[in-house]
């Protein structure tokens, strides 16, 4: 199936697109996350219970009161880095990208992603609060210094990438069971880093609802989505179109180059003559290349038609001291008249 007949069928398959419409549930749970957000942010500005919580978990020091699950923890942690999390999902994605031959999958990850780096990014700088293990006062929300871990980036990329398996879902069922694995998969990651003592009870939290408001502002962003994977299909057909013509093997030239066109002869250049082939009778004599005279081919006889060739004289070399073979006399005197010259 070709690309331009693919996009009507992407648009028939998400016709909602274009007005995304806000449902009560949605409405509920996007007002819910947005209060959870700033209540976090202001209770940690203001130093409140919530500060006075963050150091009495940090004091407890959870790694020391369950050190035996401190090595299985230290790689689960992982499931909430960026890196490896968005190589696994990609891969994921990627595929389902060529079975539905759609790029919205793959535009999903990444949007969500660059809104993630986008927001939490900014968050984490402005406010420079310190870790659990750099902190300086007891009792202080530890803010505006040269840290970067408010709210917890572990956490809230776990949200999100997880989640976005959750987002494509496309039965209920299979939606329900993503969200279930996507919410323990964040839950376990923001935990574990408080057992680690990297981040603060409220950046745990504050990650969570960091992650959630990107998976809310996801569907604003559909729309966007649609027109980038337009506009990359175009682009990739204009690319294949446009693409460089295989190379011609010599001898053989192309049309309309200088070696198919004829060459127009200039004044003071003779006309070539062009060579017309002399058909002669079969066995007549010809002339070759060269002006030499050419003649037909013989067909080679049998070695048994040839006439014998008797060789003449002898193979053996003269000697000084023998008499010649015609000098010597044939019959039975030869033996007596050789006999008698050597008594």
């Amino acid at each position: 199936m070709r690309t331009e007949d693919r996009l009507p069928a992407t648009e028939e398959r998400r016709p909602d697109l274009a007005r995304p419409r806000m449902t009560r549930t949605r409405f509920w749970l996007l007002g819910t996350t947005l209060a959870v957000y700033a209540a976090t942010v202001i209770g940690v500005l203001t130093t409140s219970w919530l500060v006075k919580l963050d150091w009495q978990v940090m004091l407890f020091r959870p790694y020391k009161q369950w050190p035996e699950f401190h090595t299985f923890l230290d790689y689960f942690v992982v499931m909430g880095q960026r890196g490896p999390t968005a190589v696994a999902v990609a891969a994921w994605l990627g595929w389902c990208c060529h079975r539905q031959r759609t790029l919205r999958p793959l535009l999903v990850l990444g949007t969500s992603l660059l809104l993630l780096n986008a927001t939490v990014g900014a968050v984490k700088i402005g406010f420079g609060r310190l870790g659990p293990h750099y902190a300086t006062t007891v009792g202080s929300n530890e803010m505006w210094g040269t840290g970067d871990i408010f709210p917890s980036g572990h956490t809230a990329n776990a949200v999100v990438t997880w989640g976005v398996l959750a987002y494509l879902a496309t039965t209920p069922v299979a939606r329900r069971v993503a969200s279930l694995i996507a919410a323990g998969f964040a839950f376990g990651v923001g935990m574990t880093t408080v057992y680690l003592g990297t981040h603060w009870l409220s950046d745990v939290v504050l990650g969570w609802a960091a992650g959630v408001l990107v998976l809310l502002a996801l569907p604003w962003l559909e729309p966007a989505m649609a027109r980038a994977e337009v506009l990359l299909l175009t682009l990739w057909r204009w690319v294949r179109e446009h693409r460089a013509p295989a190379p011609v093997p010599s001898g053989r030239p192309v049309a309309g180059s200088p070696l198919a066109t004829p060459r127009a002869a200039r004044d003071d250049e003779l006309p070539a003559r062009e060579t017309v082939a002399v058909v002669r009778p079969v066995g007549a004599p010809g002339r070759g290349p060269d002006g030499r005279p050419h003649h037909p081919v013989r067909q080679h006889t049998v070695r048994s038609e040839r006439t014998p060739v008797t060789p003449v004289g002898s193979r053996r070399p003269p000697h000084a001291d023998r008499v010649p073979r015609a000098t010597a006399p044939f019959g039975p005197s030869a033996g007596r008249g050789r006999t008698a010259a050597g008594g």
